[in-house]
């Protein structure tokens, strides 16, 4: 949405831009009280947006009331998804993660930005393995990090001609040494 935005904003400039210089005038855009254009404070903004409001510097702080005070779209939505990550920073049950994420998902649907309603079809989707992670808040990171592993071990010797050595390599590499005795 923000990206959006600022495309939009860069071709209103553009075309006041000509408009100026086809006139004869000066162009000089607006500034806000921090020292922002509206095109800055929509590119400087980014990575703020990812961020909970605790962890904001001043500056971010000052430019994301800015923001939001022009833009209440972008509040609307960062809150939304503020919601979300409130639902997995909880420490719920599997029951009380499924009410919250399904009244989110009801919430997503009736939210303006198309974003939000993919994100809940594809939670709908994948409803029962998302669920799982609320039982004992474990992600499959660590066989995604041996997967990657497998893939830099197996571009290092330029792929694989013989599976069983291969396997033999990778064993010995990075097995644990009580998994091999």
């Amino acid at each position: 949405m923000r990206v959006k935005l600022r495309w939009k904003l860069i071709n209103e400039e553009n075309k006041a831009y000509k408009k100026a210089k086809r006139d004869g005038l000066p162009y000089r855009t607006e500034e806000f009280y921090n020292g922002d254009t509206a095109r800055q404070l929509l590119a400087r903004s980014r990575y703020a947006l990812y961020k909970s409001p605790v962890k904001w510097t001043n500056n971010q702080r000052l430019r994301m009331n800015i923001l939001f005070e022009q833009y209440p779209q972008l509040r609307q939505a960062y809150d939304h998804v503020r919601e979300f990550n409130a639902i997995y920073s909880k420490p719920l049950t599997r029951d009380e993660a499924l009410r919250q994420l399904s009244e989110w998902m009801i919430r997503s649907r009736k939210h303006k930005t198309p974003g939000f309603k993919r994100m809940a079809n594809t939670i709908e989707k994948h409803f029962e393995h998302i669920l799982n992670y609320f039982e004992n808040r474990s992600t499959n990171a660590s066989a995604e990090s041996f997967n990657a592993k497998i893939k830099g071990f197996r571009a290092m010797q330029r792929g694989v001609s013989d599976t069983n050595f291969f396997l033999f390599r990778l064993s010995k590499i990075y097995a644990s040494p009580h998994v091999l005795n």
